[in-house]
């Protein structure tokens, strides 16, 4: 069954109402201008346009518009939805969801029956694989946790999953970021036509809302932004970065004093409201790692990053999780997988396109980025990440980052560690903020040397 795109909007206040009434309070002498004062105003329109062409979106900004939304590749999610920091999403997880084999997307010239065909081969490497990886995940799965077991089977098993499988997801952003995601859809270089499905449909569906928004929208249609190139190769060799280097930190400014530590303890993360000098200092990380990692990886907002487009420095390079590395029989089904991957990508490469093809990629590729973080930031990112119960991949990475910043002898290196460990040194309890998904190891007890994960 081929997959179809749906975007349904939720409920909202007209959004022009709202932006045109904020902008005229701020030059409302007596009182705020309510949205309903806006909706019949005779220079409605003009206003918003005049507002619109000079550059000023924040009025555009008061209004959220949360998508539901069935039906879109991974690989577009990735490279659009979720390249920026302007978003909120909760995707379904290929971690903890079981997945489905008929959830794919198509490129709209190829030859049907071969990727179906390509797809289920793919499937099949996916549920063959947590089948044979069910005895070890178990024996390294505490007692407590063991109904847990086919989720830590799936997570290592989904990277032969193909970035042409399709996924569902809340989606809320900005009306501002809805018209870039119009613009960009233009000239996007992966998932082409896809990227053009969806914002032929968040197109309509914004002057539906509001015809007021129509030039709007008709301005971002015929924009043509530019996707920069990278000057990667040259970062690398600038910085000594070797080609079988994953991870290394430079550029590092400043230090990390922490005086108010319990404002990063709290799960509020009161460090958010009350920055402090953290985030004057920072340093930057080429990061070699796998699309889905990355998935996970580009959730921290606050941690940019330049992802090239994929053809830029394309080769066969994947990432194999230590679970699947152990077992013979897994690693067997998983790298014969990976293969079939790689060779159906490039014959389809040839006929469709790199745009197109791209869909057929896996989980497992790895990709080259140059990540950005203030270390006030990376204080909440390495919590999250440092935490057993995070994705492995990720958890390796930002270990190493942190490694090499303590090598480095970074003032406030050593406050990065996990929530536990955080919780525990000011004394907020219960010290695991996870309750029932609890990793079983009192991590908060061990040195920063002695942290390993068995998965």
């Amino acid at each position: 069954m081929i997959n179809k795109l749906k975007i349904e909007f939720l409920d909202v206040v007209t959004p022009s109402d709202t932006a045109v009434s904020a902008a005229r309070t701020c030059y409302a002498a007596k009182g705020l201008v309510k949205p309903e004062k806006s909706s019949q105003w005779a220079r409605k329109d003009a206003l918003l346009s005049s507002v619109f062409e000079a550059g000023h979106h924040t009025t555009l900004q008061h209004t959220h518009i949360t998508m539901m939304i069935e039906g879109m590749s991974r690989h577009l999610i990735w490279r659009l939805l979720h390249a920026h920091p302007f978003y909120n999403s909760e995707q379904v997880s290929q971690r903890y969801a079981k997945m489905s084999g008929d959830a794919f997307v198509y490129p709209k010239n190829a030859v049907s029956k071969d990727w179906q065909e390509y797809y289920k081969a793919q499937f099949d490497d996916y549920e063959e694989l947590i089948e044979l990886l069910m005895d070890d995940a178990s024996a390294q799965t505490p007692k407590f946790r063991q109904k847990d077991v086919v989720k830590k089977a799936q997570e290592m098993a989904r990277y032969v999953l193909p970035g042409g499988m399709s996924a569902y997801l809340y989606h809320t952003v900005n009306v501002i970021t809805l018209l870039r995601y119009i613009a960009v859809a233009q000239t996007l270089e992966e998932s082409a036509d896809e990227a053009k499905e969806f914002a032929d449909i968040i197109s309509k569906k914004l002057i539906e809302l509001d015809s007021s928004l129509k030039p709007l929208v008709e301005h971002a249609q015929k924009s043509s932004p530019k996707w920069a190139k990278s000057s990667l190769s040259k970062i690398k060799e600038i910085h000594n970065i070797k080609e079988n280097q994953k991870v290394k930190v430079f550029d590092v400014v400043g230090t990390f004093e922490v005086d108010a530590s319990d404002n990063y303890a709290d799960v509020l993360r009161f460090s958010q409201m009350i920055p402090d000098e953290g985030v004057l200092g920072g340093f930057s990380t080429y990061i070699k790692l796998s699309l889905s990692a990355d998935a996970q990886n580009q959730r921290h907002r606050k941690s940019p990053a330049i992802r090239p487009l994929i053809e830029e420095n394309y080769h066969q390079s994947f990432y194999t999780p230590p679970l699947i590395e152990k077992n013979e029989n897994a690693l067997k089904v998983y790298r014969k997988s990976i293969q079939r991957s790689y060779d159906f990508f490039e014959k389809e490469s040839k006929s469709l396109g790199f745009s197109e093809a791209v869909y057929a990629l896996s989980n497992a590729h790895e990709i080259e980025l140059i990540e950005r973080n203030d270390f006030s930031s990376f204080h909440h990112k390495a919590q999250m990440r440092l935490c057993y119960n995070a994705q492995q991949e990720i958890f390796d990475i930002v270990y190493e980052q942190v490694k090499q910043l303590r090598e480095q002898n970074i003032e406030g290196s050593d406050e990065f560690l996990p929530p536990c460990t955080v919780r525990a040194a000011n004394k907020i309890y219960p010290i695991c903020p996870e309750g029932s998904r609890f990793c079983g190891v009192k991590v908060w007890k061990l040195n920063f040397e002695d942290y390993q994960r068995n998965i």
